[in-house]
C-alpha cells in the first residue's frame, strides 16, 4: 500500500504544503511567500500570512495531488528551527488535521528536511551538504547517528546578509536574485573582509564593509560582484575542508540560496578538484516548501517515529545536530 504524507512548512516567511508518497514521488508542492513592502520579516506578520493563506494552500496541495483528505496517512510539520509565531501557527494546523483525519503526526527538523529532499532528488547516500538560506549557513555531514555541523556562520546567515544589503542598495525582497543579476554586470573587485575562522565563517563584517562601499559611491554591480565572490569563496573553503576530512564522495548544495548560479559554479569546481559527485537541488525544492517536510516525515515514520499532540510544542532553536537520525544506518 502506498503511503501519502501531507507536509506543512512554516518556519519563516513562506508557508508551504506538499504531498509526497513513500515511494518518493512529489505529487504536489504549493507555497506562498510573504514579501513585505519595506523592512525585513516581522514574525507576527508572517504568522498572520500563514494563518490567512494556509488553509487554501493545503486544499490546493491535496487537489493537485489528485487525492482526497481521506487518503492521507500521515501529517508532518516543521517543528523548528524558525520564528516562534510562524512555527506555532503551522503546528496548530498540523495538529488539527492529524486529529480530524485520525492519522499520526510527525515533527520534522527544517534543516534536516533540506538535506533529505536533496538526497532524494540526487540519489546521494552520504553527502557533504552546503546548506545556505535566509536563516542558516552550514556545512553538514552525517556521522555517528546525526547530521554533524562541520562549519557554520557565527553571526548572520548568507541569505539574510544578502537581503539586508539589498535593502541598503534599494532592492526589493528577496534581494539575492537581484544581487546575482547585477553581479554579472560588475567587473571591478573590491576587497571585503574574508572571515573564515577555523571551520566557521562570519558575514557581518562583509555587510558593514559593503555598505561603506555604497556610501563611497562604488557602483552597485561592482559591490554585488565583490560580495558574491568573497561570500561564496568562504563557503567553498570550509566545504572543501569538510570533504578532505570526511573523504565523502558526494557534495550537495541545498537551501534557498542554492538557486544562485555563481555559487553552484564555485562548488562544482570544488567537487571536480576532489573527484566527487555534485548536485544542487532544483529551484522548486531549494526554498522552504512542504514537499521536503512530507518526505522527511515519511522517513521518520517508517523508522518508527511519531509524536503525540501534547508533546508537539515547537522548537525555535532546534539545531541540525540535535536530532537522532533514526532512518540512516
Amino acid at each position: 500500500m502506498v503511503l501519502f504524507c501531507l507536509g506543512l512548512e512554516g518556519t519563516a516567511h513562506s508557508f508551504g504544503a506538499g504531498v509526497v508518497t513513500d515511494e518518493g514521488k512529489v505529487l504536489s508542492n504549493e507555497w506562498d511567500m510573504l514579501k513585505p513592502e519595506q523592512g525585513g520579516i516581522h514574525p507576527r506578520e508572517a504568522s498572520r500570512h500563514h494563518s490567512d493563506l494556509g488553509p487554501k494552500i493545503i486544499l490546493t496541495a491535496i487537489e493537485k495531488a489528485g487525492i482526497n483528505f481521506s487518503d492521507i496517512n500521515l501529517i508532518a510539520f516543521s517543528r523548528g528551527p524558525g520564528l516562534g509565531p510562524c512555527l506555532r501557527t503551522t503546528a496548530t494546523m498540523a495538529r488539527t488535521l492529524a486529529l480530524k483525519l485520525d492519522v499520526p503526526l510527525v515533527d520534522v527538523n527544517h534543516c534536516v528536511a533540506h538535506i533529505e529532499i536533496g538526497c532524494l532528488e540526487s540519489e546521494f547516500n552520504d553527502p557533504v551538504t552546503v546548506y545556505v538560506s535566509g536563516g542558516n549557513s552550514q556545512v553538514i555531514a552525517f556521522a555517528g547517528g546525526r547530521f554533524r555541523t562541520f562549519g557554520e556562520t557565527l553571526d548572520i546567515a548568507i541569505g539574510n546578509m544578502l537581503d539586508v544589503l539589498g535593502r541598503e542598495l534599494g532592492m526589493g525582497f528577496p534581494a539575492g536574485p537581484i544581487i546575482e543579476k547585477l553581479a554579472n554586470e560588475g567587473s571591478n573587485f573590491h576587497n571585503l573582509p574574508y572571515s573564515v575562522k577555523g571551520m566557521d565563517l562570519s558575514y557581518s563584517g562583509m555587510l558593514t564593509a559593503a555598505k561603506k562601499l555604497f556610501s563611497e559611491g562604488v557602483p552597485i554591480p561592482d559591490i554585488c560582484f565583490s560580495v558574491q565572490e568573497t561570500a561564496f569563496g568562504m563557503l567553498a573553503e570550509i566545504a572543501e575542508r569538510a570533504i578532505a576530512h570526511t573523504k565523502k564522495q558526494e557534495l550537495l548544495l541545498t537551501g534557498g540560496v542554492a538557486r544562485n548560479n555563481r555559487l553552484t559554479e564555485i562548488l562544482k569546481g570544488v567537487s571536480e578538484r576532489h573527484s566527487t559527485k555534485f548536485h544542487r537541488v532544483s529551484p522548486s525544492l531549494a526554498g522552504d516548501q512542504g514537499a521536503m517536510i512530507a518526505w522527511n516525515g515519511i522517513l521518520q515514520f517508517k523508522a518508527g517515529h511519531t509524536i503525540g499532540i501534547s508533546n508537539s510544542h515547537v522548537l525555535p532553536k532546534w539545531r541540525t545536530d540535535e536530532q537522532d537520525i533514526l532512518w540512516r544506518a
